[in-house]
């Protein structure tokens, strides 16, 4: 399973789904392990599957909520989708868990490049606002194109 973390795409397809498989066998296991969820969560990553993570990272939270590595890898899932005001929020949680310089070093240079990707406007347009009268208005624009249509026709 190293060679998972170390360069995820020179593992083939169906090693990490053996991975996975055994991850969730040890998961069913030992079901109050953090570690093993946080590591589910990492492969499922690996693996594209971005709610299986997500599921995986968010159980391993609520087991332990003081657990950095489950809290700075839920924040590096939602960075990655550039969800990236909830990852700096998130990745906030993790400094403030973090128990060494190495996981402070880590969760500063995760927050840099999220606050980075924000000023730089990468990010994930936030559906704030009604579609309503932009949708009326499409309507309305194809039928007034439909009937056009019809009339020169």
């Amino acid at each position: 399973m190293p060679k998972l973390w170390r360069d995820p795409h020179t593992v083939p397809a169906e090693e990490i789904k053996a991975i996975i498989t055994r991850l969730e066998e040890a998961c069913a296991a030992y079901p109050d392990s953090p570690d093993l969820r946080t590591c589910l969560g990492m492969a499922h990553a690996v693996n594209y599957d971005a709610y299986r993570s997500m599921d995986a990272f968010e159980a391993a939270r609520a087991m332990a909520p003081d657990y950095f590595w489950a809290q700075f890898k839920f924040a590096e899932l939602l960075y990655r989708l550039r969800a990236l005001p909830r990852a700096e929020e998130e990745t906030s949680r993790a400094l403030n868990l973090a128990e060494d310089g190495y996981q402070v070093a880590m969760a500063r240079k995760q927050l840099q490049e999220i606050r980075r990707l924000i000023r730089e406007g990468t990010q994930k347009p936030a559906w704030t606002k009604p579609l309503d009268k932009p949708a009326s208005w499409l309507v309305l624009m194809a039928a007034a194109l439909m009937l056009a249509v019809k009339m020169f026709h």
